[in-house]
C-alpha cells in the first residue's frame, strides 16, 4: 500500500513534533500494510523561500533517517504539500517539490469555490509537462465547487487524492465508497500528523473498502495507484 500524503517528518510543520513521534508514526503505517510513504510537509510560499524550505525538509529527513533502526519501516519518498497561491504556475522549478523522483506534485487548493483564475493556473501547471498535479484531500473541496468542475479537471489529467479518514468516518463513508467504486480517486493518503488526534487510518479505510466493495477492488485500486505513481513498482 502507498500512503501519498503524510506529515511524518519531525519539527517542520504542524505534523510530528519529535523524532520519537515520527518513528511511532512510521511503525503504525508499517503495521497497517504501508510499504511506501510520501513525506509531504506543508509548503507555504508566503512563509518560506523554496530553497529554505527544501533545506529544512532535507535536514529533518536526515535526522529521522539516522534514527531508523533495523525495524520494519516504510520506504520514505520526500515531497511536499504545496499550498496554491496566485502565480504558482509561474514558479521556477516547481518540479523540485514533486514526490521522490516522480513528477507527482501534491497541491493543496483554496478552501472555497475556485475562481476562473485559480482554475486557469491549475490547468497551466497540468499542461506545462513539468508536473502531474494531484489535488490533496479532494473530499474537502467537492461540495464547494461548481457542478462538473472536478470531473472536467480529471478529464484533463489532474489526479485526485483522498484521505483515509473519508472512509473510516461513519458520516462520510457511504459517499467515499461510491466515489471510489466510480473510479473517482487515484490515491489514498493518511494525512497523518500525530499519533493521537490525527493518526494513520489506512488500515481502517482498507477494511471498510474490502468489506463493502470487495478484496478484488481494493487490490485493483492499490495496483492502479502504484502504476500512476510509476515509482519502484516491485517494492510497493
Amino acid at each position: 500500500m502507498i500512503d501519498l500524503h503524510s506529515h511524518i517528518l519531525p519539527n517542520i510543520d504542524d505534523g510530528s513534533r519529535s523524532i520519537k513521534e515520527s518513528l511511532s508514526l512510521l511503525s503504525m503505517l508499517s503495521s497497517q500494510g504501508v510499504k511506501t510513504v510520501a513525506a509531504t510537509p506543508h509548503f507555504y510560499a508566503e512563509n518560506d523561500p523554496p530553497e529554505r524550505f527544501l533545506e529544512r525538509r532535507n535536514e529533518s529527513y536526515e535526522k529521522l533517517f539516522s534514527s531508523l533502526t533495523d525495524g520494519e519501516y516504510p520506504e520514505i519518498l520526500l515531497g511536499a504539500e504545496v499550498r496554491y497561491y496566485g502565480g504558482i504556475s509561474r514558479m521556477n522549478e516547481l518540479s523540485r517539490f514533486c514526490i521522490g523522483n516522480t513528477d507527482i506534485l501534491l497541491l493543496e487548493m483554496p478552501f472555497n469555490r475556485w475562481s476562473k483564475s485559480v482554475l486557469k493556473e491549475l490547468r497551466a501547471i497540468a499542461c506545462s509537462g513539468e508536473c502531474r498535479v494531484v489535488l490533496a484531500h479532494i473530499e474537502r473541496y467537492i461540495s464547494m465547487q461548481e457542478k462538473g468542475i472536478i470531473d472536467s479537471l480529471r478529464e484533463e489529467g489532474i489526479l485526485l487524492q483522498t484521505n483515509a479518514s473519508f472512509f473510516s468516518n461513519l458520516i462520510t463513508r457511504r459517499k467515499a465508497l461510491k466515489l471510489l467504486a466510480n473510479g473517482f480517486f487515484d490515491f489514498i493518503g493518511s494525512d497523518c500528523h500525530n499519533t493521537v488526534s490525527r493518526p494513520p487510518r489506512i488500515s481502517e479505510a482498507c477494511a471498510v473498502i474490502e468489506k463493502k466493495l470487495g478484496k478484488e477492488l481494493l487490490r485493483d485500486f492499490t495496483d492502479y495507484s502504484k502504476t500512476v505513481l510509476g515509482y519502484n513498482l516491485n517494492n510497493i
